[in-house]
């Protein structure tokens, strides 16, 4: 029987993330960051991360809090809390790190790590793209990451309740 290996704890509190951030860059990584709500994985997703990832060498995903999810999406979201959704998240290979944010957007977590890339859906402008300018402006890029037609947690939700 083979044995199944601890996922490496990549669930990080924002300040402790800071601190990893800084003992990456003392390394010369780029640090690449998405945000999401990530209540069901899908392909979507996990393109999305794949392109993210793409970009630099660590992504750090912001995910938000329960209370945000439902203020933002309604009271039947989200489906998975944000723990659970933290760990799925941190199985993935192509994250490093993950930090749940309570705010409705993650300014002041982009503010807080300053990435050197910001990724997001290319379903949002550039002027959508909460923190964009804020990362152009330290000298940072965004980039919209390809969207798979015809797929997303809404719709599966939609399609379960069939």
């Amino acid at each position: 029987m083979k044995t199944i290996q601890a996922i490496p704890n990549k669930i990080y509190l924002l300040n402790d993330l800071i601190r990893q951030i800084a003992a990456w860059q003392i390394l010369g990584k780029k640090i690449v960051f998405t945000n999401g709500v990530f209540d069901i994985i899908h392909k979507g997703h996990i393109a999305s991360l794949s392109e993210a990832a793409s970009y630099g060498d660590r992504l750090v995903v912001g995910i938000n809090d329960d209370a945000s999810v439902k203020r933002l999406k309604g009271e039947t979201r989200p489906v998975n809390e944000a723990e659970a959704r933290a760990l799925v998240l941190a199985s993935l290979v192509q994250v490093d790190a993950v930090c749940i944010f309570t705010d409705d957007t993650p300014l002041q977590m982009i503010m807080a790590i300053k990435p050197d890339v910001l990724v997001k859906g290319g379903d949002y402008t550039l002027a959508q793209i909460v923190g964009a300018s804020e990362v152009m402006a330290a000298g940072g890029l965004v980039k919209m990451a390809t969207i798979i037609p015809d797929i997303s947690t809404t719709a599966i939700i939609e399609k379960l309740k069939k």
